[in-house]
């Protein structure tokens, strides 16, 4: 089971968190082998760390009314401080693979769940193993919670909010009646209470594996697969070689719009894709030499792909870069422009293993920065201490100030993983960063507003006005992001003004709807 669901997140890189400027970390502690899936930024850049525990206290009662893991999240302030931590526990096991922040503030957590009703969860099984979802508030507190699934087997993956404040969520099926291969894709389309309006498999003959699914500006969504299947089923497009990326454009009722495979004659492995000014980016793993529509090859092992596509799927261009003997990608994030209507570049992270290396036992975190064209710019290498603390990252968030979440598993010995949360300052990536004032997102409003300084200080006053120069709100704040309340302005234009420390003053228009 974990191999089958923690293999691909869980890797096995060791990184020297201390060669770059360290701003914080945080070491959860545990006396069990924990799972750590993701770190999800928030809209005021806090973070929520969410991934599968045995909690301690069930340890030490010897309960069998639990007999595994459970939902684990832990929230963290912008100082890595933390906010609150939370469980959520079925009868069996429960593995917590994806989450979501939410436009309001809070989340939506997607895992696989092998509980029937009890202790936290309130649905039956639908046979097997089945997605569970769970609504939650800014502080934690449940709102609903979903089971989805068939008589088959359900793997959570992924799950985004749409842009009328719905949701999609993905995972992998196997065993469905209405199924075409080994695995398929699974795919729910929900309202933002929760209700199920559509669900959809997608596959082909053989199998095919969800990796990673964003949202787009029309209210549908990206998926990014691993396809093993040919034309039959449900997919239109062939395979290449042994293993493809495929790629598939959903429109907001769940449509397919537009499908694309990728690939040479070996192995190509999608992990991520993001969205550009000019359509989007996908990128991965490949084995393939030059053959099928790829056109690069291989310098060593497994190298990174990367193409980018039009808003309709049409290749663009493509490049391939090589670390070392076997890259793995971990994640990828573009840059934009000030006013968001350009692409500066983009920043790709990931690992290579120390595998088949005579005298180095380390592992090697990089980063690689490329242009809009593809062209690199600049890469670097993390080096990593000895394999002895079984240090594994799962996952990397590029904040808009430039630095850098990592997030791990640290022990130093096996079954008894802490989570590791690390903030980095790169001075190379604060750099690519333009450089803004004051920044005011959703804008025009309705109940919340975001007030985002780009100074450095230690301390701020935000202040509110309403245009005749009345001051309606006065907040102080230590943080980069904050968030005000809005609910109570009438409709119209009002006024932002922010004071730091360091006497900057910064002012910008704030509308209510």
């Amino acid at each position: 089971m974990t191999k089958n669901y923690f293999g691909a997140v869980l890797l096995c890189t060791v990184v020297n968190l201390y060669s770059q400027q360290v701003q914080w970390q945080k070491d959860i502690k545990s006396s069990t082998q924990d799972f750590l899936s993701q770190v999800t930024t928030t809209i005021d850049q806090q973070y929520l760390i969410t991934g599968s525990s045995i909690r301690s206290d069930k340890l030490q009662q010897a309960s069998k009314q639990n007999n595994g893991y459970d939902f684990h999240l832990v929230k963290l302030n912008q100082q890595g401080e933390e906010v609150w931590e939370k469980y959520f526990s079925g009868i069996n096991h429960d593995y917590l693979s994806a989450a979501v922040t939410t436009q309001d503030g809070g989340f939506l957590i997607s895992g696989t769940t092998f509980s029937g009703k009890g202790l936290d969860k309130k649905d039956d099984s639908k046979g097997g193993s089945d997605i569970w979802l769970i609504r939650l508030g800014e502080f934690g507190d449940e709102l609903w919670q979903k089971t989805l699934g068939t008589a088959g087997d359900e793997e959570a993956r992924a799950v985004i909010q749409t842009t009328d404040l719905g949701f999609f969520v993905s995972g992998n099926i196997q065993n469905a009646s209405k199924g075409y291969g080994s695995k398929d894709v699974f795919i729910t389309r929900l309202n933002k209470d929760g209700k199920e309006l559509s669900q959809l498999i997608l596959g082909g003959k053989g199998l095919d594996e969800v990796e990673k699914m964003i949202p787009t500006p029309d209210g549908g969504a990206l998926l990014g697969i691993y396809s093993r299947s040919g034309t039959g089923g449900s997919k239109k497009t062939e395979n290449y070689g042994e293993g493809d990326f495929w790629v598939i454009k959903l429109d907001k009722n769940s449509k397919v719009e537009w499908e694309k495979n990728f690939g040479g004659k070996g192995d190509d492995h999608i992990r991520t894709l993001a969205l550009t000014s000019g359509g989007l980016m996908i990128g991965g793993e490949s084995r393939s030499e030059r053959s099928g529509n790829k056109n690069t090859g291989i310098e060593q092992g497994t190298d990174l792909w990367l193409i980018a596509l039009n808003d309709r799927g049409e290749e663009q261009w493509q490049k391939s870069y090589n670390f070392g003997n076997r890259d793995v990608l971990m994640g990828m994030s573009v840059l934009h422009s000030a006013d968001d209507k350009s692409s500066k570049g983009i920043l790709l992270g990931g690992y290579t293993p120390s595998e088949g290396r005579a005298k180095e036992d380390d592992n090697t975190f990089w980063l690689l920065y490329i242009d809009s064209l593809g062209n690199e710019q600049w890469r670097k290498h993390i080096s990593g201490e000895s394999r002895k603390k079984e240090e594994r990252l799962s996952d990397i968030k590029l904040n808009r100030d430039g630095s850098i979440v990592l997030a791990g598993t640290s022990a130093t010995e096996l079954g008894k993983e802490n989570w590791k949360i690390v903030k980095l300052g790169d001075k190379q990536v604060a750099q690519l960063i333009e450089k803004y004032e004051i920044k005011i997102y959703p804008n025009p409003v309705s109940d919340y507003a975001y007030i985002e300084i780009g100074y450095e200080f230690k301390e701020a006053d935000i202040l509110l006005y309403d245009m005749s120069g009345r001051q309606l709100q006065s907040v102080k704040t230590k943080n980069k992001v904050t968030k005000i309340n809005t609910q109570a302005l009438v409709q119209g234009a009002y006024l932002v003004t922010i004071k730091t420390d360091t006497n900057k003053t910064a002012n910008a228009k704030l509308i209510k709807k």
